[in-house]
């Protein structure tokens, strides 16, 4: 296995001992938003110079040394499946490849076709994915008609100058489709790829320059400034000789400026807080640097002026169209102009939690009361996420997320536990607010153990019977509800989930 991040893998074949036919097989899977595509790889494929993430590290936990059962096509649409057996954990394994442009996927299945690890998750805020760690996979809508014709391939791919290595050792049989869809696809996938790395090149050496620009004309500033040298010197001495005229505090004086021709009046601010004495200091002390920036700068506008220059040079390079986006990206690097190109590694990023069909709300007693997300999710959370002895409540005679209040680990082993009203209260609040209840002033809601909500057969989700329980009216208390939905760390309420 060869992984080609960010949306490539490429799977290597051996051939058991006495088949016919090539020895190595390379089967390369892209979900690639603009070239999505799945073909036996003929050319040569250089070895990916960014690092893996978490979903290639798995594939190859997983498939590594295990044997391709099957590859077929899914629904009649743009999926793949690759069944795989004799894996290194033992048990079955497939590679589902979602080909479906802009939202293409590579989804690792085990047993049950449940995903054990997916290469693009969902977004955080979606709140319902169709993909999640541990959910039955489910395939994209927009399902391609079995009976859509394809284009042909001399249709959809120009015809290559030179054929393809597998017909130059004379097998020609060996996948001459696959080579036109390398040559088309895969040019275009590396075209697009290079220009994307000339476009992010330029830009780091766009802002390279832009701070070299501003370097040089500040330097330029300060060396105009220090021909002001001599004149701030004759401010110090005008304003040493005359301290019994300053006053202190003054903000300016005007004295007569003897080294001028006539001795016109001089307008000399001063700082109110110093004395007359060290507002003349002052005016020394900004001499003397000016003085030493004098005999400075010219050498650091100098080096400020060639590192433009250089800059530039390298920018003109940047922008040619048959450059190599890697080489110049070393040759700056290399002299200095530009910093190592920082990527985040994603190898330290974590794996996608598994999706949960609940969402969490603390009470005002500590208690977490767990609300289902939508129909589907409410079976699960009151058969699957919920203890016997937890408290279930669902509001009377209207459809409503389920909500369960945990009542704790160790609640079934000290019978059945009552929480405290308030935190009963809370619960009820929100089986109300996830409701078409939402909004009324009071409320009827049932409330029962979980162990007394069963589900009957066949039928729809969400849909329960109680086999005991009591029914608890609520009068609504807004206050309440805005202190149960303000997430942690939050000002404002979150996004409710779906109703049943």
């Amino acid at each position: 296995m060869q992984a080609l991040p960010p949306r490539d893998l490429l799977l290597v074949f051996e051939a058991e001992a006495g088949a016919e036919g090539p020895a190595v097989l390379r089967l390369r899977l892209s979900a690639d938003p603009d070239t999505s595509r799945l073909h036996l790889q003929q050319g040569r494929q250089p070895r990916a110079k960014r690092p893996t993430g978490p979903f290639f590290r798995r594939v190859e936990e997983e498939l590594v040394g295990a044997r391709l059962a099957a590859l077929t096509q899914v629904r009649g649409d743009r999926l793949a499946l690759l069944e795989f057996r004799d894996t290194p954990g033992g048990g079955p394994r497939s590679l589902m490849a979602e080909l479906t442009g802009r939202h293409g996927n590579l989804v690792l299945l085990e047993r049950g076709d449940k995903v054990l690890d997916l290469l693009v998750p969902p977004p955080a805020k979606q709140l319902h994915p169709r993909l999640g760690i541990g959910e039955v996979w489910a395939p994209p809508p927009g399902q391609r008609a079995a009976a859509e014709r394809l284009p042909g391939v001399r249709d959809a791919f120009p015809e290559p100058e030179s054929p393809p290595p597998a017909v130059e050792r004379g097998h020609a049989s060996l996948a001459p489709l696959s080579w036109f869809v390398e040559i088309a696809l895969g040019g275009e996938a590396r075209d697009r790829e290079q220009g994307a790395a000339r476009k992010k090149l330029r830009k780091r050496v766009e802002r390279k320059l832009s701070r070299a620009r501003s370097l040089r004309d500040g330097l330029d500033r300060k060396l105009a400034a220090t021909g002001r040298a001599e004149r701030v010197k004759q401010d110090g001495e005008l304003l040493a000789a005359n301290l019994q005229r300053i006053p202190r505090g003054a903000k300016e004086v005007e004295l007569e400026d003897w080294y001028s021709e006539g001795s016109p009046p001089r307008r000399i601010e001063l700082d109110p807080r110093r004395s007359p004495a060290e507002n003349a200091e002052r005016f020394f002390e900004r001499y003397k640097k000016l003085e030493r920036s004098r005999a400075e700068l010219p050498a650091e506008l100098a080096l400020a002026a060639g590192r433009v220059q250089a800059l530039e040079a390298l920018l003109e390079r940047a922008r040619a169209e048959d450059t190599d986006p890697e080489e110049v990206d070393r040759e700056g690097v290399a002299a200095g102009l530009l910093d190592p190109p920082q990527e985040g590694d994603p190898r330290k990023r974590k794996p996608p939690a598994p999706r949960l069909p609940y969402r969490s709300f603390e009470t005002a007693g500590g208690r977490e009361a767990r609300v289902g997300r939508s129909a589907r999710d409410n079976d699960a959370l009151t058969f699957r996420h919920a203890s016997g002895n937890d408290l279930w409540l669902h509001t009377a005679d209207t459809p409503g997320s389920h909500v369960v209040l945990r009542l704790g680990k160790g609640g079934a082993k000290r019978g059945e536990v009552e929480p405290e009203s308030e935190d009963l209260l809370d619960a009820a609040h929100l089986a109300v607010h996830f409701s078409p209840l939402r909004g009324a002033g009071k409320a009827r809601v049932h409330v029962a153990r979980c162990k007394e909500v069963h589900k009957p057969r066949g039928a729809k989700p969400g849909l329960v019977t109680l086999s005991g329980g009591r029914n608890l009216e609520v009068r609504v208390q807004p206050e309440r509800l805005e202190r149960l939905l303000r997430p942690r760390g939050r000002s404002r309420p979150s996004a409710d989930p779906d109703i049943d």
